[in-house]
């Protein structure tokens, strides 16, 4: 009997949807109930958008002053008490939030932790990848404990609005941490989506030459209602900033990722173009042969690495 506690990611009162994707993930275990638990000062919103989402069971609200801000010292002692209410599984994104959060968990719990599920193969085995992306594993956690994971969200979709879910306030008895506080959040500002959660990814490389240049990207990926992303050449050369990266942020695309990047990075043996095409496990990668050290031999359509790559 498998019962799953989604502690769910937002920000000014909106939803993110990786709690959605999360979602997705828990459905693969066979759960006898999906509870979502929302922290925050006032959670009556993202509570109610937690609750349309199909699947869930029913979402978990703990209003306290000091959960106006995400900080994971504070979150951390919250959610490892409400885990202890007879959960078996604790997921959560594995975005930023979720990397700063869970790990905190874990050590409250005093259980290891599953990093990056990618898809399940029992209600405690699970594949993720390794190598950023060149291998998939498959781990068996422990069965005697809580199991704490993220979930890597590029590769579940958001689960669909169903009928709206029961909200329950949820009385915690939990003495939080007083040595962090929140100070400011700085963040760009940007009407493309999210890098981790977008369903479409356009990204440029190296060879495009400067950052001026990488305006031809952002206005792509803005036709397209795209996200921007960048090979890590072109993070290193300081064209864009480092976390544009798509394989730092393994934020591969599951429908569509173009790829606006000339064959100037062989020198780094296509190493790069390999762990995205890997990664998002697209149609492109049966047409392509790599060579270690080498550049792509030419696909069966006669195209060469420098076109423009539509994976999926």
């Amino acid at each position: 009997m498998s019962k799953v506690l989604i502690v769910a990611e937002h920000l000014d009162g909106k939803l993110n949807s990786s709690t959605a994707r999360c979602v997705t993930c828990a459905k693969d275990l066979k759960a006898d109930a999906i509870d979502v638990l929302v922290l925050a000062a006032d959670p009556g919103t993202v509570a109610a958008e937690a609750a349309q989402i199909a699947g869930v069971s029913k979402v978990l609200t703990v209003a306290r002053a000091e959960n106006a801000h995400a900080l994971a010292s504070i979150h951390a002692p919250q959610v490892a008490a409400a885990a202890k209410g007879g959960y078996t599984h604790v997921f959560a994104p594995s975005t930023t939030f979720g990397k700063d959060l869970m790990p905190r968990v874990a050590a409250l719990l005093g259980v290891a932790q599953v990093s990056d599920i990618m898809a399940v193969d029992g209600p405690y085995t699970f594949k993720r990848p390794i190598y950023a992306g060149n291998a998939i594993i498959t781990v068996e956690a422990p069965h005697d404990g809580i199991l704490v994971a993220t979930v890597r969200t590029a590769s579940y979709a958001a689960a669909a609005a169903g009928t709206a879910a029961a909200i329950e306030a949820l009385a915690l008895d939990v003495a939080l941490p007083a040595h962090t506080r929140f100070v400011e959040l700085a963040q760009g500002k940007s009407d493309r989506p999210d890098l981790q959660g977008a369903s479409r990814v356009v990204s440029g490389g190296r060879a495009l030459a400067s950052s001026d240049n990488f305006a031809i990207v952002y206005k792509l990926a803005d036709k397209l209602g795209a996200a921007v992303g960048a090979s890590r050449a072109a993070v290193d050369a300081g064209y864009v900033p480092s976390d544009l990266q798509v394989h730092r942020a393994r934020a591969v695309c599951r429908d569509r990722h173009l790829r606006c990047d000339p064959a100037s990075d062989r020198h780094q043996g296509c190493r790069h173009d390999r762990r995205d095409q890997q990664g998002c496990r697209s149609a492109d990668l049966r047409d392509r042969r790599f060579r270690p050290g080498r550049r792509p031999v030419q696909d069966r359509a006669g195209a060469r690495a420098g076109a423009v790559i539509a994976c999926g």
